[in-house]
């Protein structure tokens, strides 16, 4: 697959030096993106695996990618045909030393949930509690390892033809989350932790583990009833509306992100069930914690300055938050692109948007940079670096928006944010004034 991409640009390429009035054009190369990304698409589909999840994160990723790439691998489903039940209960058996059906007085053998990296099954203990077991599946690891080798071959070759800097942190990233989605030690700790951040709020829900029945590759977890958040014919069947349900969403994801500075990085539909609550208010059931983040500090740090610059109209300080994150590469011209910056914040400042559903196209237009003339977008993208850690930031935030808009086209989800705003910047900017008395003292 990557070798028939390769030499399809190779092949353009060679074209274009030839005529370059006929094959050099924004029209001939926009086909041959979208051509590419297609191919793309289908065989990371055919893949699996490893291949689904570098097709997500390149998805978010639209600083190293033509846009058709990232818009039809957005299309991508995390979504497997499911192991067979002997394949899965020697897995069961090998981790835990005994069989499912020795450890359980009931173990379904059809899965609920298939993913690319394990299944999970229904079960129920001698007390009669109902569980969720989730089992990685053989060799996942080696399957892993070996992936991971031919994606760094590639990205070594579009590195060569496309000028990013740090290129390789797409495969460092990725890397990072396989290692830590195959850990169910990790996700145990993760369910346990979130848990404590949200125990005074009733209305947000995690399962319980039951570390008995848990190992590095089985994690044992109470049976979390709910209808996925994405369903709302299901969700108006509970009587519940879908714009309370993505407004308590957001509000979790925004203290998550501004508070408690340790967020759900997966956010997709299938990791959110909804419940009614005893006064009929939504209830959010949180799953799948294993790719759970830390925000680091330069990236809070970074993002203190951008709100502030925003806020008070002031763009050295939003320029400032940009290279406090991490995004000016080195030997990069910091020139262009702090030009950039500030000519689209200004566009940013004269924007009026009063209905998030309805962005019209010439609003959208003003920020898809058709004014940039090409060797100005090249040298840019060679400007640009990808900050440790910002991937599982705006991973969690493109998915989180996508899915509250799905569910309240018209939310305002940055007025709903404004309180855990506000708080995240007195509290920085608290912790900000504290270590400069302590410097200066």
């Amino acid at each position: 697959m990557f070798g028939t991409i390769f030499l399809s640009y190779l092949w353009g390429m060679s074209w274009a030096r030839l005529w370059p009035t006929r094959y050099d054009t924004t029209d001939r190369w926009r086909k041959k993106h979208r051509k590419n990304a297609r191919r793309m698409y289908r065989g990371f589909v055919s893949l699996r695996g490893v291949y689904i999840k570098l097709g997500q994160i390149l998805s978010i990723m639209g600083t190293f990618l033509p846009r058709s790439y990232t818009e039809e691998l957005e299309g991508l489903q995390d979504e497997v045909p499911a192991h067979s039940y002997a394949t899965m209960a020697k897995a069961f058996e090998r981790a835990v030393g005994k069989k499912p059906t020795d450890v359980f007085v009931r173990f379904e053998q059809k899965p609920i949930a298939a993913a690319s990296l394990g299944q999970v099954h229904e079960a129920r203990n001698a007390a009669g509690e109902r569980l969720a077991v989730k089992i990685l599946y053989p060799n996942v690891a080696e399957i892993i390892r070996v992936d991971l080798r031919v994606l760094g071959w590639a990205l070594k070759v579009y590195r060569t033809f496309v000028p990013v800097q740090q290129i390789e942190k797409v495969h460092e990233q990725l890397r990072d989350m396989l290692e830590r989605e195959t850990d169910l030690v990790n996700e145990a700790r993760c369910i346990e932790r979130m848990g404590k951040n949200f125990e005074n709020d009733p209305d947000v829900l995690f399962p319980v583990v039951y570390p008995e029945w848990s190992t590095k590759t089985v994690l044992t977890m109470s049976f979390m009833d709910g209808v996925k958040i994405s369903k709302k014919d299901a969700l108006a069947g509970l009587g519940l509306d879908p714009y309370a349900v993505a407004t308590k969403l957001t509000q979790v994801f925004y203290k998550q992100l501004f508070i408690d500075k340790f967020f759900h990085a997966d956010p997709h539909p299938g990791n959110f069930f909804v419940q009614k609550g005893p006064e009929g208010q939504p209830r959010i059931v949180v799953l799948d914690l294993g790719s759970a983040s830390e925000l680091r500090d330069t990236l809070a740090d970074g993002m203190l300055d951008i709100l502030q610059g925003l806020m008070t109209k002031n763009d050295d300080l939003v320029v400032k938050g940009i290279e406090t994150m991490g995004f000016v590469a080195e030997g990069g011209d910091r020139e262009l692109l702090e030009r950039t910056v500030r000519k689209y914040f200004e566009k940013l400042l004269n924007l009026n948007i009063t209905d998030f559903s309805r962005i019209s196209p010439d609003v959208a237009q003003q920020f898809a940079g058709a004014e940039m003339r090409r060797d100005e977008l090249h040298e840019l993208m060679k400007s640009i670096a990808y900050p440790d850690g910002w991937f599982y930031v705006e991973r969690a935030s493109v998915i989180m928006f996508g899915l509250s808009s799905q569910l309240a086209p018209k939310l305002n989800t940055v007025q709903v944010g404004f309180p855990y705003v506000m708080r995240f910047l007195a509290e920085r900017l608290a912790q900000r004034n504290a270590a400069a008395r302590l410097t200066a003292s």
